[in-house]
């Protein structure tokens, strides 16, 4: 099952344990050049399938888009590849933008 996460909670569990959260930011390099969360892993959703060696399955995964519709078909895509705690971030870096960190630059 894929799970939607808040920025606010995601925001609540980095705070807590970051350690204990995997961060998939499945967007385009050009995307990342603007803005990004740290500590995420980038893989561009075309090299998701190539790259899951990357991945850490026991540990929970959310996975981040601009606004949380890639993410969302990607976190499908690894719960089928057998990942199962799985998260998708609602509203993406723009939400993450928008509540958390105000001065990141958006697009």
């Amino acid at each position: 099952m894929v799970y939607q996460l808040s920025v606010v909670e995601l925001k609540a569990r980095l705070d807590r344990a970051p350690e204990d959260v995997h961060i998939l930011d499945v967007r385009e390099a050009w995307e990342i050049k603007l803005c990004k969360l740290p500590n995420t892993v980038h893989i561009p959703i075309s090299q998701v399938l190539f790259r899951l060696h990357e991945l850490d399955r026991n540990k929970p995964l959310v996975v981040l888009c601009h606004h949380g519709i890639r993410s969302f078909q990607v976190a499908h895509l690894l719960m089928r590849e057998g990942f199962t705690e799985l998260y998708n971030l609602q509203g993406g870096i723009e939400a993450w933008a928008r509540e958390i960190e105000p001065h990141m630059s958006t697009y």
